[in-house]
């Protein structure tokens, strides 16, 4: 099986944060049962990085059906099949695009090779009852009112000029600089909203672990660990989720190699999907704040 370089994306975040939490130790373990015979230590890359390397190398050999069927065992999701079928089904949604679906039966994951007439018909049952990319776009949302979130009043001010510039950015046709603000601003937010909420993240599945299996200080997280662990709260949506992929990694984009070996070179459409996702988060976590 050859999978596509957004396949593999979907696959990196799931086996790193989605289906479990992996830490350097953990993938280092994950894919020397793979074959590999990695080390972990000083020098290590970052594990988005190392992660995605090590699904490159194995592209196109049975070690990636294996490395499937391990990150889709059921043996790992006792008392939560629902959950691993959800999982089963979103990575479907980029699978098929590679002419290739996974079949959970029972306790055993198999593949199926599908025929483009097959994809069509998945494609306009997903169309029916999932948003797409302009539905999303097309979504208006009333002037946000970042104080109604109620953070700290200096921490607010801050994220308050921080949207103010994220205008300009859209204005002067600034993706790349847009998409820094929306990822920063929103991680910011999302930290304000933990520290609110300590309990609902920290005891969350999806929450970012050391080895010991203690909860990771809310500055050690990722903006990924933060989105998947305020969708898992019911703070944020499937919009929002579905549609973050280009803000989750972009403290990765800041350093200009990393940007160079990832080939990530956003357009003003990117940009807008960006802004758009930071104002659904803000409206979606305003509710919750409300109702909570």
């Amino acid at each position: 099986m050859i999978i596509q370089a957004k396949t593999i994306e979907k696959l990196r975040e799931l086996i790193n944060e989605e289906t479990e939490y992996r830490t350097g130790p953990k993938l280092v373990a994950f894919f020397n049962d793979l074959g590999f015979n990695d080390v972990y230590g000083q020098g290590f890359p970052s594990r988005w990085i190392y992660t995605e390397n090590n699904l490159k190398k194995i592209n196109g050999t049975p070690s990636l059906d294996k490395c499937i069927k391990k990150v889709f065992s059921p043996l790992n999701f006792i008392g939560k099949i629902d959950v691993l079928d959800k999982y089963i089904s979103e990575f479907n949604d980029y699978l098929s695009f590679d002419n290739w679906i996974i079949i959970r039966n029972g306790k055993e994951i198999s593949f199926r090779k599908i025929t483009d007439e097959y994809f069509n018909k998945i494609s306009n049952k997903t169309d029916n009852v999932d948003i797409n990319e302009e539905e999303f776009l097309n979504k208006e949302f009333v002037k946000i009112d970042l104080e109604k979130l109620e953070l700290e009043y200096h921490i607010t001010e801050v994220l308050k000029s921080r949207i103010k510039e994220i205008e300009k950015c859209l204005k002067s046709s600034a993706p790349l600089s847009l998409i820094f603000l929306c990822g920063s601003t929103l991680e910011g937010i999302l930290l304000g909203l933990a520290i609110k909420y300590p309990k609902e993240f920290n005891t969350a599945k999806s929450t970012p672990k050391h080895d010991d299996g203690k909860p990771k200080q809310f500055q050690d997280w990722n903006l990924s660990s933060f989105i998947n662990v305020a969708y898992e709260n019911k703070i944020l949506h499937e919009d929002v989720k579905k549609f973050s992929h280009s803000l989750r990694d972009f403290r990765n984009y800041i350093h200009p190699y990393q940007q160079l070996y990832s080939g990530f070179n956003p357009d003003i459409h990117t940009a807008k999907i960006s802004l758009q996702v930071l104002k659904a988060a803000i409206n979606q976590m305003i509710t919750y704040r409300n109702i909570s």
